[in-house]
């Protein structure tokens, strides 16, 4: 029998998973399609752009000496198979999401690895001099995800003091 948080947990896999994936084949095919692979949304702060991360997340690990695409992916399947055994063990429903868009985010990143060779990443954010690396819906699912298991790690923290 599947415990809610279970249930919530793999609807956020499910969740991420899609809007990942169907946003990478949509903008994909719309900047491959644009007369430029840089399309401006907001002028000075965010745009639309074609990169291919061979690394890790945000570039981490890419360039010249990146690892294999199946090493990654191997490693990615491996923190989904721990993340699953975590979530089958935890009540705290932060944690239980986290997880979820965690796992949702490593596979759809896998996914695109296993199609590519590289992760597509779209988002591209700056403002004056300052640059954040492109990143996509699978790479802020992830953060949102560790975020939220950070947040109860430390609420758990507080009502366990005595």
């Amino acid at each position: 029998m599947m415990r809610r948080i279970d249930r919530q947990a793999m609807a956020l896999v499910v969740i991420t998973l899609v809007a990942d994936q169907l946003s990478k084949q949509l903008l994909l095919s719309y900047l491959m399609k644009a007369q430029s692979a840089i399309v401006p949304v907001i002028d000075g702060f965010f745009r639309l752009v074609i990169v291919w991360n061979p690394g890790v997340s945000f570039g981490l690990m890419g360039g010249d000496r990146a690892l294999p695409p199946w090493v990654l992916s191997a490693v990615a399947i491996a923190v989904c198979i721990g993340l699953f055994l975590w979530l089958r063990r935890t009540d705290r429903p932060f944690t239980g999401w986290g997880i979820g868009l965690v796992m949702g985010g490593a596979i759809g990143n896998a996914i695109d690895r296993a199609r590519w060779g590289a992760v597509f990443d779209f988002a591209d954010f700056h403002v004056g001099h300052w640059h954040w690396p492109a990143f996509n819906i699978a790479d802020s699912a992830i953060v949102v995800g560790v975020g939220l298991m950070l947040i109860d790690s430390l609420i758990g923290e507080r009502q366990r003091a005595p």
